[in-house]
């Protein structure tokens, strides 16, 4: 049985969310109309201004994205999850991807577990070396056009049972695990590893983090460095 280690990958290997670029393609090319970035303007002037939180204005985002979806093909989707990858596959932080070199050389399981689109996902991850990916796969409804709605949200939502599932599914075994969030959404998972990892945490992880004893990694410009 061989070892797993698990990723989340907006802000914990990307240095950026994937459904903030790929709205931002949208639009750019089209598929989206430029109303779509008005719908979160307001959260993210907060959050940059360090009035607001940052999941606020991520929601905000889903949100938006979520709603004009509807509508759109399939493949003009396809092309934009490949540019946002053409564009960004290097936008990553040196901790995270350096860890997963060094554990895709040990014989690791790469395992990453995303509330992002699967369809940018796969091409990124694929990149990066992962072994299996999960992520939101949204519907098509005729046409091979998008309905605006996620498929099986109940499943990627509890990461923990993802993990579950995909210890069954591929035979992997949690001794020696390892395991690398940035919020509070990943706390089920790394609950279940034997070394969590807590890298740029938002408040509430670290809060969890410093009660259990969890190892903190903050990147800050060109320094690396543990709490």
């Amino acid at each position: 049985m061989k070892k797993v280690a698990i990723f989340d990958i907006d802000g914990t290997i990307f240095r950026s969310a994937f459904v903030v670029e790929l709205l931002e393609v949208m639009v750019e090319h089209g598929w989206f109309p430029p109303k779509a970035k008005q719908f979160y303007k307001k959260e993210e002037q907060a959050w940059r201004d360090r009035k607001g939180q940052y999941e606020d204005y991520i929601e905000a985002v889903v949100l938006s994205f979520m709603t004009h979806l509807r509508g759109v093909e399939f493949k003009d989707f396809d092309v934009a999850a490949k540019m946002v990858v053409a564009r960004h596959k290097n936008r990553v932080y040196r901790y995270t991807r350096d860890l997963v070199k060094r554990l895709k050389k040990r014989g690791y399981f790469l395992l990453a577990i995303s509330q992002s689109p699967k369809g940018v996902l796969d091409s990124f991850c694929s990149y990066l070396g992962f072994d299996k990916v999960y992520g939101r796969f949204y519907e098509l409804g005729p046409s091979d056009r998008f309905t605006g709605k996620i498929t099986d949200l109940h499943l990627i939502v509890n990461k923990a049972n993802i993990v579950k599932r995909a210890l069954k599914k591929e035979g992997l075994t949690l001794e020696g695990s390892i395991g690398v969030g940035d919020t509070d959404g990943d706390i089920s998972f790394l609950e279940l590893v034997e070394t969590p990892i807590c890298f740029n945490p938002n408040s509430i992880l670290y809060r969890h983090a410093k009660r259990n004893d969890w190892k903190i990694v903050v990147e800050r410009k060109d320094v690396i460095y543990e709490l």
